[in-house]
């Protein structure tokens, strides 16, 4: 049933695939995208190693981060277009090729610009599998059961978190560095023929418009967007290096909506991205309310492991273990997560959802240095599972009125504004914490080196604690660290709640459904 065959509109295809190998398809597609979500997390436990492999320097270990966040912004677009002109599946086995390419040259690169560049290359590879992989759920599922689809490819895009540190942990205490890339080789050659076999040969009926200058602008103006937010994460937002950037890709983003406004007022104009889909509530805060979700999941994220490392004192890898509880809490969440839409609307899902996020904030918010891996599991359990509810449901909510000639491209601009969360989130609850700690613990009577070090982290505190053998200035660090852990886990609950409103007063409720629509759709 699901062979070689015409390419099929979405409706006919979802009358073909109605059966259980949709859900070995849906498999096919979240081990990809688990394989690249566990790249991401793996490079940020090596860049220790890859200093010493390449003499890299701290600006170039920071473009191994930068270079491959803003590739993964810019090639969305790009790959949603691809997808509706060429067919998702098409797009999706070229980009499985060059994830495993990249990911080669990423293991046995010469240099800095070779490494850089391969990660660029695995960067749009991922781009490509991400938005395509959300594409082909519109067409695979019916509204009834795509938040369970989404749950479960939600959770393959989490997974990979924890997953990472643990895994490239173990492999750089006990094997050669290059294995934590060529790992991909495996994941991704069995990825690409499950997708071949499984996933069926689809794109638009009508092939989209050829807007270069609109995707060039929403391109660009994403990426310095996202730079800006970035730099912001290290220099601050008052810094030029944080301001320009972030301004100027706003403002792009502005011409390209003007652009866009034109192109569609023009006669048999095909604008890049459809602007009536924002004239429905379900699209518009679906996607506003997916990117709230990541931004306070991710900036909760961003402080834990520090948090474990710095005050509990274990490894990474032990580090990695201790975030499965949210992985498992979002798994809980988003798993049943279309039942409970279908009984009382994604309005009340969501903001349900958020709701449970607040509460297990709200525990966070209590942590103190003697807090012990019991409390941090019960309270990052419960705020994944808020989490894995609201973020299933939402992104389903937007993805429900997706149009079939620009499935693909519509889900690119969804992914590409959800993943600004991520940066956003580390960079708003990062300088709180930071902010936070330095402004209670205690410099005085250390030397200005020492003093400067204490403050420009936790880590590098700790140190000089140790070196001076200072038990009172330790415990002021930690202090001092956990109450800025405190402040930006209030911060994240401050975010849900402004979220609840957002989906009480913008989602819509629940849609009456056609009887044995539901018992159809399971």
């Amino acid at each position: 049933m699901i062979g070689p065959e015409p390419d099929l509109p979405k409706g006919d295809l979802n009358m073909k695939v109605r059966d259980a190998r949709r859900w070995w398809a849906l498999g096919a597609i979240s081990l990809a995208v688990l394989a690249i979500t566990l790249d991401v997390t793996v490079l940020n436990i090596a860049l220790p190693t890859l200093a010493g492999v390449f003499k890299a320097s701290e600006a170039q270990l920071q473009w191994f981060v930068t270079a491959y966040t803003l590739a993964l912004v810019a090639g969305m677009l790009p790959a949603g277009l691809l997808g509706d002109r060429f067919g998702q599946k098409t797009v999706m086995v070229a980009a499985l090729l060059l994830f495993a390419i990249g990911s080669f040259g990423c293991a046995y690169a010469p240099d800095v610009a070779v490494f850089i560049a391969a990660r660029i290359a695995v960067a749009l590879a991922g781009a490509a599998a991400i938005v395509v992989a959300l594409s082909v759920l519109t067409l695979l599922f019916g509204e009834q059961e795509r938040p369970r689809a989404v749950g479960i490819w939600g959770a393959a895009n989490f997974l990979g978190l924890p997953l990472g540190p643990i895994v490239g942990g173990w492999i750089l205490s006990h094997a050669w560095w290059g294995w934590i890339f060529l790992m991909n080789l495996p994941v991704a050659i069995v990825a690409l023929i499950a997708v071949v076999v499984l996933v069926p040969a689809s794109k638009a009926a009508k092939t989209p418009a050829f807007d270069l200058l609109g995707l060039v602008l929403a391109s660009a103006g994403l990426v310095a967007l996202m730079y800006g937010v970035i730099e912001a994460g290290s220099d601050g937002w008052g810094s030029a290096a944080a301001l320009v950037p972030a301004v100027a890709g706003a403002a792009t983003l502005v011409v390209f909506w003007l652009w866009e406004n034109r192109v569609a007022r023009l006669p048999g104009g095909q604008p890049l991205v459809d602007l009536s889909l924002f004239r429905s509530r379900s699209f518009t805060w679906g996607v506003i309310l997916t990117a709230f979700g990541t931004l306070g999941l991710f900036g909760v994220l961003f402080g834990l492991p520090q948090y474990l490392q710095a005050i509990e004192g274990v490894g990474p890898e032990a580090s990695g273990l201790r975030l499965l509880p949210v992985i498992l809490g979002m798994i809980v969440g988003a798993v049943p997560a279309d039942r409970v839409a279908a009984s009382i609307g994604a309005r009340l899902t969501v903001a349900g959802g958020f709701l449970i996020v607040v509460i297990g904030a709200a525990l966070g918010s209590a942590m103190t240095v003697a807090s012990g891996d019991a409390y941090v599991a019960l309270w990052t359990f419960v705020v994944g599972i808020g989490a894995g509810l609201g973020f299933a449901t939402a992104a389903s909510a937007a993805l429900v009125e997706l149009p079939q000639e620009s499935s693909g491209v519509a889900s690119a601009l969804l992914q590409a504004l959800v993943k600004l969360g991520p940066a956003l989130g580390s960079s708003v609850l990062g300088s709180v914490l930071s902010s936070t700690y330095q402004a209670q613990v205690h410099v005085a009577g250390l030397a200005p080196a020492a003093a400067q070090a204490v403050r420009a982290s936790v880590f590098g505190g700790i140190a000089v604690a140790r070196q001076m053998g200072s038990e009172s200035l330790l415990v002021s660090i930690r202090t001092a660290f956990v109450a800025g852990m405190d402040h930006s886990v209030l911060v994240t609950a401050g975010i849900a709640g402004v979220a609840i409103a957002l989906a009480l007063t913008f989602l819509p409720g629940r849609k009456p459904l056609p009887a044995g629509i539901d018992e159809q759709a399971r």
